[in-house]
């Protein structure tokens, strides 16, 4: 069954972190992490809704300004996440242009600003063109089970781990799939088409049975209508628990930072996770904050990962990286594949 989810590293292993999440035929993306940009055209820059900041290290946060410069007058919303002092972060990248002339853009532009607090909590604050990018504080409000986002096709949960500062990791989670089966379809005498997209949503919402869906198709006798109720539909589609991607960059290898990826990421389907030095280095690793390659596989392995993308490694490897894959994966075990996010073509 074809994935919701295209995961795709924007700038590979060596460059800067960053995840584009392409929601296949939904016209819209997600976005981890705010490095390098460059590779991004603005087409895709453009199908962001949602861009969810791990912390505000330079190579984290420096595309800021260029996703902003793209999508100025372009675009009306988009919805920024990060940790505690986000908000105030994101309102000194503003502050630091001369808006005198944003108010004559025809499309206005508003940044919905929220940041995660440590205790679970979150608040949020607007920007909006219109207003030069004033900021408009609300209240704090409370966040369950860490999800930062959800809707109908996929849910975003965090979690902090310790980078000498608090750092997010991200679990983004496929909602229930729904397998359509042809061959039951054609027993109807049904077509394929939009309908499919109708009676999925209303199978997800829990909708009863008696629930009439409309089916309209033209082939070469015309044009037809038939209306089915669900009940009569469901035995043509078939749920299927949705693909989970985990996101790890930047942590400290303790015991904690271990528990809270225990708690997000357990059974994860596809984890990225830095591999930043080799494990002859561990100490200049734990004097950095970062993970080593053999630590990143013992990770992925403690999780029960099926899949992982290690990425994150230092320039100093860059003749090496053959190496630090094979760390994780000797690592990990053979029970998880490990992918060579050298081999796949970065985002562009």
């Amino acid at each position: 069954m074809r994935q919701l989810l295209d995961p795709q590293l924007i700038n590979g292993a060596l460059g800067d972190p960053g995840l584009y999440v392409d929601l296949r035929d939904e016209r819209r993306a997600l976005l981890v992490d705010l490095g390098d940009l460059r590779r991004l055209p603005p087409r895709k820059l453009m199908r962001l809704t949602h861009v969810f900041v791990s912390h505000t290290h330079v190579d984290h946060f420096v595309g800021f300004d260029q996703l902003l410069r793209v999508l100025l007058g372009r675009k009306d919303r988009l919805v920024l996440w990060g940790g505690p002092g986000f908000a105030d972060q994101v309102e000194h990248k503003l502050r630091a242009y001369t808006w005198n002339v944003i108010h004559r853009y025809e499309v206005p532009m508003t940044l919905e600003v929220n940041e995660l607090a440590l205790d679970g909590s979150a608040r949020h604050a607007s920007f909006c063109s219109h207003e030069r990018f004033e900021r408009r504080m609300l209240d704090r409000f409370a966040i369950e089970d860490g999800v930062l986002h959800a809707d109908d096709s996929v849910r975003v949960r965090a979690a902090f781990v310790d980078h000498e500062m608090p750092c997010l990791a991200f679990a983004i989670e496929e909602t229930t799939q729904i397998k359509v089966w042809r061959t039951r379809l054609d027993a109807l005498g049904l077509p394929t088409g939009p309908w499919l997209t109708r009676a999925k949503q209303a199978i997800r919402a829990g909708a009863p049975d008696d629930t009439a869906i409309e089916i309209r198709w033209r082939d070469r006798d015309g044009e037809h209508l038939r209306t089915h109720s669900l009940g009569a539909l469901r035995p043509a589609f078939e749920p299927v628990a949705g693909r989970r991607i985990g996101y790890v960059t930047d942590m400290r290898f303790t015991g904690d930072n271990l528990r809270a990826l225990d708690a997000l990421l357990a059974d994860v389907d596809l984890l990225f996770i830095e591999s930043v030095f080799l494990h002859e280095d561990v100490d200049h690793a734990t004097r950095k904050n970062h993970l080593t390659a053999r630590q990143s596989g013992e990770i992925a392995q403690r999780l029960r990962a099926k899949t992982v993308v290690p990425t994150h490694f230092s320039p100093r490897y860059e003749d090496r990286a053959a190496d630090v894959i094979a760390e994780v994966a000797d690592a990990a075990g053979s029970d998880v594949t490990v992918l060579d996010p050298l081999a796949a073509a970065p985002a562009s």
